[in-house]
């Protein structure tokens, strides 16, 4: 399931580094870990779902990439990340 957009325009607002801004790093960062959690809970009732499980990996894969990405481009930028978000690492 997609998120709201009332949830995701509150992901936007909160993480955004300018007025205009809702496609930076952070955000994508932000807006992943949202559905990465969803699934998460997802997969504690629906235990077979493989098709769901191997999407979840990928937007794994997909967010580590974009930490990778941030914290090459800014070390404080990439702590305060993962400090609001709560990502182990």
């Amino acid at each position: 399931m997609a998120l709201l957009p009332e949830s995701k325009q509150a992901l936007i607002d909160k993480f955004r580094t300018h007025p205009t801004d809702t496609g930076s790093s952070e955000v994508q960062i932000a807006i992943l870990s949202e559905r990465i959690t969803y699934l998460t809970e997802h997969f504690k009732t629906h235990k077979k779902d493989h098709h769901s499980r191997r999407g979840l990996l990928r937007l794994v894969s997909r967010r580590r990439r974009l930490l990778d990405y941030v914290k090459g481009q800014s070390t404080d930028r990439y702590r305060k990340v993962i400090g609001e978000l709560g990502i182990r690492k």
